[in-house]
């Protein structure tokens, strides 16, 4: 199995913008790559891809030296300044470390609903597809126009959207969720991570059959080659354990061959994110 979607943070070395609601302070502490092995290697998890918390170069030059030096983390998603003029430099200096496979932007957290259409934003996109990396797809509701038109404008770009877009299921209507998920799922060059729903669920009401209708759309939509799992971890812990998660992912998916399933636990990611075997 091959975690596609995880993170590691320590609010005592750098701030977290985000990790500033009172809601997360459950999860408002050091994780650190030990807490990943053990909870990991207990699910049966063998490796893992590390994405990027903050908007920092720093940051993914950590997370390289890490990945470098864990063998559990097999790949990082990290961040550069995508509107920055020398991104192609930045991209190569990232990625002379070795281990960088993704950028991603928390685009969610850009008021501008058109962030992605900006010139400058576009040009550090194409940036990224000339390097051979892929583009992980973080966008809130207000920007699936925008998440759309940059897909079509980015044929030889490969994206990977974030938490299937982050269905409200905890108390939000199915569309235009559903629909906007279906008209993405129709570019080839986007995959899905399965991963985020029991965080869009109710944190203590959830229950796995409560995600199912989300979890068949998603898969019916991109179909198994381009559906990754990702834990979300320790995001997840809001709502749920790694092990409960990873647990909930394998239910979710029970209607697959086995075949089938080994695309989303292993073969997608190893495929989309060039992990090598």
């Amino acid at each position: 199995m091959i975690d596609a979607h995880h993170h590691l943070w320590d609010p005592a070395r750098r701030a977290y913008p985000w990790l500033a609601a009172d809601s997360l302070t459950p999860i408002r502490r050091p994780y650190t790559v030990e807490d990943l092995r053990a909870v990991a290697g207990a699910a049966g998890i063998r490796e893992t891809v590390l994405v990027q918390t903050v908007s920092s170069a720093e940051e993914t030059r950590e997370f390289l030296d890490i990945a470098a030096a864990e063998p559990l983390i097999a790949g990082v998603v990290g961040w550069v300044d995508l509107a920055a003029p020398d991104v192609p430099e930045r991209l190569a200096e990232l990625a002379g470390r070795g281990g960088l496979v993704g950028i991603r932007h928390q685009v969610e957290d850009e008021a501008d609903p058109d962030w992605l259409n900006r010139p400058e934003v576009r040009r550090g996109l194409s940036a990224v597809s000339a390097a051979g990396l892929v583009y992980d797809l973080l966008v809130g509701q207000h920007q699936w126009a925008a998440a759309l038109a940059t897909v079509d404008a980015l044929p030889e770009l490969r994206f990977v959207l974030d938490h299937a877009g982050k269905p409200p299921i905890a108390n939000g209507p199915w569309q235009p969720w559903a629909g906007a998920l279906a008209e993405l799922a129709r570019r080839e060059n986007v995959a899905c991570k399965l991963s985020g729903l029991v965080t869009e669920a109710d944190w203590e009401q959830w229950r796995v059959g409560q995600l199912r209708r989300h979890a068949e759309h998603i898969l019916d939509s991109f179909g198994p080659r381009r559906v990754l799992f990702g834990s979300d971890w320790p995001v997840c812990e809001l709502a749920a354990a790694y092990q409960v998660v990873r647990d909930a992912a394998v239910s979710l998916t029970g209607g697959l061959s086995d075949d089938e399933r080994a695309e989303v636990f292993e073969h997608t990611a190893r495929r989309v994110y060039h992990l090598a075997a």
